[in-house]
């Protein structure tokens, strides 16, 4: 038995999505918002209140009219959501009420990257995480590749890591577990995720850049609101961006870009320590060793370099900065900041990097906060 999310007409939906983002509001600040009248917005909190997808905590005094007034808020119970997130030979899932608050985890091994494989392996997980959670209505599969709409179905257009080319791949979760499914480049879902219940919401911007680094390096991108993803599905590919001209080769012919410099398998090239693991690199720069640390400051440099050509390109109110390649912001901060700066000119205005710590629960979350916000754009 599925949870079917409900049809919404635009005045609740918009509203539900006002909640969502800004937390706690009245009805009167709703109405501004959305310049909805009172008996428009009366329609519009009866459905939600309805379905279940809100509730009044209490009362605030909110406005200049010095009038208490009663607060809604996300339902959490009777809407739940499945986030996975996949890599090239692990699934993180994560299960979040309305509100992207995380309510579960699991991860565990891939066997096998076959496309058929993998949606049985989560419609097995989703039947195990179902057990404590029946309320769940929708999954996000946030994966490493490009995912673009085709013919309206999205279809995972490629992905390197898993081996795929053209699979509808949310249509087969969908077949097997009988609830909604939307895929979506990793790093998108994540940008997504910030958006709303990240640096971005903090902030309050409706432009948000967020720059990921690790085995690879990406871009996520919010404009007007929306994530942008490119014609092709492929918006922020960065990896090959020049950033240091005349250096190394990155393997592609291309001299001095970012991926001659920034991924973790390439610093622990640069570094002459071929036989150390990436982490055992990171701990030797933090214990001095010159070579390693000589590997991070070009890799800083470059990150630096990278960071500003985003700003150049999307001028964001919101620049986050987030992977498993962190340690090169923390080892090399001072190369990121000097290379940043002089990149920057002339640019003019204050840029405050968000670093977001990184861990592969969050970018199952976004999974989650995927499904959210497309049932809503919906």
């Amino acid at each position: 038995m599925t949870n079917a999310w409900p049809v919404l007409p635009d005045g609740s939906r918009l509203a539900l999505r006002e909640i969502l983002i800004h937390g706690e509001l009245s009805r009167a600040e709703i109405a501004r918002s959305l310049g909805l009248s009172r008996a428009s917005l009366t329609r519009a909190m009866r459905i939600l209140v309805g379905h279940g997808l809100v509730v009044e905590v209490g009362t605030d005094v909110r406005g200049a009219t010095g009038r208490p007034s009663e607060l809604l808020h996300p339902s959490s119970g009777q809407w739940e959501f499945l986030g996975i997130k996949l890599t090239k030979d692990r699934l993180y899932a994560a299960v979040t009420d309305l509100g992207g608050r995380v309510l579960a985890l699991h991860e565990e091994s891939m066997p096998t990257t076959r496309a058929e494989d993998v949606a049985e392996q989560i419609r097995a997980v989703e039947e195990r995480l179902r057990t404590a959670h029946p309320a769940m209505c929708a999954i996000g599969v946030s994966l490493p590749g490009d995912v673009r709409t085709v013919g309206g179905e999205a279809v995972v257009a490629h992905s390197l890591f898993l081996g795929w080319t053209d699979v509808p791949f949310a249509r087969m979760v969908t077949e097997r577990t009988g609830l909604a499914a939307f895929t979506a480049n990793d790093v998108h879902a994540l940008t997504a995720k910030e958006h709303w219940f990240g640096a971005g919401a903090a902030t309050g911007g409706r432009s948000m850049a967020l720059v990921t680094v690790g085995e690879g390096l990406g871009l996520g991108l919010i404009a007007n609101g929306q994530v942008s993803t490119g014609e092709h599905g492929r918006l922020g590919r960065i990896g090959h961006l020049p950033v240091l001209g005349g250096g190394p080769d990155c393997g592609l012919g291309h001299l001095g870009c970012a991926s001659s410099y920034l991924p973790s398998p390439v610093i622990v090239r640069n570094s002459g320590h071929t036989d150390a693991t990436y982490d055992e690199v990171v701990e030797r720069a933090r214990s001095g060793d010159e070579r390693a640390l000589a590997a991070f400051a070009d890799a800083g440099r470059a990150l630096g370099v990278v960071l500003a050509t985003v700003v150049h390109i999307a001028d964001p109110s919101t620049l986050v900065l987030t992977g498993d390649g962190l340690p090169v912001y923390d080892i090399a901060r001072s190369a990121v900041d000097e290379a940043l700066r002089g990149a920057l000119e002339p640019y003019t205005e204050p840029v405050t990097v968000e670093v977001q710590p990184f861990e592969f629960s969050e970018w199952a979350r976004a999974g989650a906060v995927l499904a959210i916000r497309r049932l809503l754009a919906e």
